[in-house]
């Protein structure tokens, strides 16, 4: 009987694969292709704009990102060139709920692969440059909170709908103030249930 593969699905903080750097891709594949496929599909699943390798296991240098101008796939990514500076508020969905300011640079330059086997380099700034800048992290075995202002950090709660289809407008999500060590708590116990 041949077994069906499981679909990916997003690690979380406490995972060994988020903390390690991720192996160079020597060739683009048929099955390289079908992962990023996969790996789109997932990231929109959840509203996310980024996803690397490392985040569903897969411990190779592949990233995706959307940040609403259009899918872009990047194997081996590098950051070549960086300019500025700017603060913004960060997630990541493997830190479900956590946010914080992350200082990153403000334009960057990537060079990377396409899925076609070409060179390619991307200019991002904005919030693309924040997204490469964190997809490229993750790719290094760094995440957000390594780079967070830890008086910023904060757990975004997201109330409830309180009547199902009435109509009512959803109330606006809570920031709960936190420490880095009471937010890393949380993910490791609930890793460990």
């Amino acid at each position: 009987m041949k077994k069906t593969k499981e679909p990916l699905r997003i690690v979380h903080y406490g995972a060994p694969c988020l903390r390690r750097a991720a192996a160079k891709i020597g060739k683009v594949t048929p099955a390289l292709k079908a992962l990023a496929k996969e790996m789109d599909a997932l990231m929109r699943a959840v509203n996310g704009v980024g996803l690397a390798a490392t985040q569903v296991g897969i411990e190779q240098q592949i990233a995706v990102i959307d940040v609403g101008e259009g899918p872009i796939v990047l194997v081996n990514p590098r950051i070549v060139k960086s300019e500025g500076e700017e603060v913004l508020v960060e997630g990541c969905l493997s830190l479900p709920g956590l946010y914080g300011e992350v200082t990153r640079a403000a334009k960057v330059t990537v060079a990377a692969t396409d899925l076609s086997g070409k060179s390619i380099k991307i200019d991002g700034e904005g919030m693309l440059a924040r997204a490469l800048q964190h997809e490229i992290d993750h790719l290094r075995g760094k995440l957000f909170i390594d780079r967070v202002d830890e008086s910023s950090l904060h757990w975004l709660i997201r109330p409830k709908q309180a009547a199902e289809g009435g109509g009512e407008e959803e109330p606006e999500a809570l920031c709960q103030p936190t420490s880095l060590q009471d937010a890393l708590k949380v993910f490791l116990a609930r890793q460990n249930s």
